[in-house]
């Protein structure tokens, strides 16, 4: 009950900027499902889906509101009835969930770079667990980004540069190894940089914070997979890019542990 009455004193108190926020994520989630479904395959992204992907209709304003005209249209295509799926929802109510999280926990600048940070790692994570890719079109800014984001602070600064770098080595050094035992691949090439922009974001005394908790997700996750009947194999691969992600924007909000 606590819990709850301090959530709702939190969400009472907030101002314009953490309102509109909070309304333009759903907004914001619609354009990275755009940036998610079309971006690995080099498609040209426009900030409104404006085709049914089965009919070819062009959309209108009534078919492009963020989670409510798929409801509306009970998660159907008003023009030829084809189902919708999940994805497009899915990523909004994620990306709402972002900012609800961030403005429940930060205020002004704070909050939105909460969110910024988290968006970008929602695409990222999604893509990669579609398409087991991290495009460095959206990996490499992200560390800019994180750096960019402490130049104010000296300090803050160096500890996270330092971490952008060890981020890489770290991961990079041990796909190296691994593909030098093994033979194979065990790391994508995106990992790493995933890794790197976490370092720039969080600093380099959070990193293994970070990894710990992402592997912990991974191997739960594969555990989960094989109770459920899920044989596998030598071959088979999980993308880590979403346990990354998640555990880089859980870690940047409420700061690392330490075993």
């Amino acid at each position: 009950m606590q819990l709850i009455a301090g959530l709702s004193g939190r969400f009472a108190s907030l101002g314009m900027a953490e309102w509109g926020m909070v309304l333009a994520a759903p907004f914001i989630g619609s354009f990275l499902g755009v940036v998610i479904r079309r971006l690995p395959d080099g498609v040209p992204m426009s900030w409104a889906r404006s085709r049914c992907e089965e009919c070819g209709t062009r959309l209108r304003p009534r078919d492009l509101a963020p989670i409510f005209s798929w409801l509306g249209a009970r998660g159907r295509c008003r023009y030829c009835g084809a189902r919708l799926g999940w994805f497009y929802p899915g990523v909004e109510l994620a990306a709402l969930a972002v900012a609800l999280v961030s403005v429940a926990i930060d205020r002004g600048l704070w909050a939105w770079l909460d969110c910024l940070f988290g968006w970008w790692l929602l695409a990222l994570g999604w893509i990669d667990l579609r398409r087991m890719l991290l495009p460095d079109v959206l990996t490499l800014p992200l560390i800019v980004a994180g750096l960019a984001a402490a130049l104010w602070s000296p300090q803050d600064l160096v500890a996270r540069a330092l971490g952008a770098v060890l981020g890489y080595l770290s991961l990079a050094g041990t796909a190296f190894l691994y593909r030098r035992l093994r033979g194979r691949e065990g790391l994508g090439g995106g990992d790493p940089k995933l890794f790197a922009a976490a370092g720039a974001w969080v600093g380099a005394s959070a990193l293994p914070s970070v990894l710990f908790l992402a592997a912990s997700l991974a191997l739960a996750t594969a555990a989960v997979a094989i109770a459920a009947g899920h044989r596998l194999r030598r071959n088979s691969a999980l993308p880590f890019g979403p346990f990354l992600a998640l555990t880089s924007w859980l870690v940047y909000l409420f700061g690392p542990f330490y075993f």
